[in-house]
């Protein structure tokens, strides 16, 4: 997801997104845990995705 992407969303839709991405990186663990995940780079990019959305939470919370 792209940075461009994240600010588009209005807040009820970014915290709709963090909450599937926090689920989203529970499952990868999981699956990295019992080595079931075929690409362990998805965590990486997950755990960035979120620091996006949050970063763009605290933003416009901020009025920046």
């Amino acid at each position: 997801m792209k940075a461009a992407e994240v600010i588009k969303l209005d807040e009820k839709a970014l915290n709709e997104k963090l909450t599937d991405l926090k689920k989203d990186l529970f499952f990868l663990r999981m699956q990295h845990a019992t080595n079931q995940l075929d690409n362990p780079i998805k965590i990486a990019e997950t755990r960035r995705d979120i620091a996006r959305v949050k970063t763009v939470i605290r933003q416009r919370q901020l009025g920046l």
